[in-house]
């Protein structure tokens, strides 16, 4: 019975609130866990009390789990069992006085504007053909003027650059769309990418193939770039340009777009449209990032700043 259940709950995340595969697929594994849980105590998913959910998160924080890791299963007990709730399996929501470990807020890494450009430079310089080096210098300049999560970079369709057009618009989280401009040498990079694309599909057109729709095109089977790949792809890039790669990730290129505008004068608000962040309260981590780095560049370059 907790199969069908969780799959019901599964399906209406997907319909409902439109949740990306990544997320029903996180849910279904901690959904899974938890009934696992019971079953061992001799109990069932949809029986569970309040005390048995914490006294799981107390496995949880005892196995070592990460904080985020047990604030996500919380999260998916809540979401599971309010439904339950609203579906009428249960006559109440045992998860509902259950108070979650939190987030640890850690601030997030970013890069100094010369590494973003060294990274750049070695994109357009890196690759075994002139087609990977257009895709490579194509993806980073994107990303990089734009501040999209790589899920929407990678997944982006032709027909939203077509016409060299200044902004794109993009789905985003819970299929919210936005507006994001592009900068002059990220369309730049975008029309020489795009000629190359063409040329190729145009070949294999010609053998049967049919045309792809994404801006990235890939073999796979969800037809474009994916983020694995694209992860990998980023190391590559941070090695060829002398940087360390455990330090970079398409994240930190988020993460250094909405820094480096902040630095230079740009509004919270402006930058929580641009990211796509619900609240803006996600947004004002960077507002740390930057009073970490300006305290920090006075306490390295304030003439009193090792005076006795």
């Amino acid at each position: 019975m907790s199969a069908y259940q969780i799959d019901a709950f599964l399906e209406a995340q997907a319909a409902e609130l439109n949740a990306s595969e990544n997320t029903r697929l996180a849910y279904a594994r901690d959904l899974l866990d938890f009934s696992t849980y019971q079953t061992a105590k001799g109990s069932t998913l949809i029986r569970a009390h309040r005390d048995q959910i914490e006294a799981y998160l107390i496995r949880c924080e005892a196995e070592g789990l990460a904080r985020s890791t047990r604030a996500r299963r919380l999260s998916a007990l809540k979401q599971f069992f309010r439904f339950a709730y609203e579906e009428g399996w249960r006559a109440d929501n045992p998860t509902l006085q259950i108070k979650g470990p939190g987030r640890a807020k850690h601030l997030p890494k970013t890069l100094a504007q010369d590494d973003v450009d060294t990274l750049l430079h070695a994109a357009r310089a890196h690759g075994r053909s002139d087609l990977e080096r257009a895709r490579n210098a194509c993806l980073l300049e994107v990303l990089y003027a734009t501040g999209l999560r790589v899920s929407e970079l990678v997944a982006l369709p032709v027909a939203a650059v077509r016409g060299n057009p200044e902004m794109i618009l993009v789905r985003g989280k819970g299929g919210k769309e936005r507006m994001v401009p592009l900068s002059g040498p990220a369309r730049e990079a975008l029309q020489t990418w795009l000629a190359a694309r063409d040329a190729k599909e145009t070949e294999g057109a010609a053998r049967g193939k049919p045309e792809s729709r994404f801006l990235f095109p890939s073999h796979g089977k969800a037809g474009h770039l994916t983020r694995h790949r694209f992860h990998a792809l980023i190391k590559e890039l941070a090695l060829a340009a002398g940087l360390d790669p455990a330090k970079i990730s398409p994240h930190t290129l988020r993460h250094a777009f909405a820094t480096h505008l902040l630095a230079n004068g740009a509004d919270l608000m402006s930058i929580q449209a641009l990211l796509g962040h619900a609240d803006v309260s996600t947004t004002e981590i960077y507002t740390h990032v930057l009073d970490a780095r300006l305290k920090d560049l006075v306490l390295t370059h304030h003439p009193l700043a090792n005076a006795d």
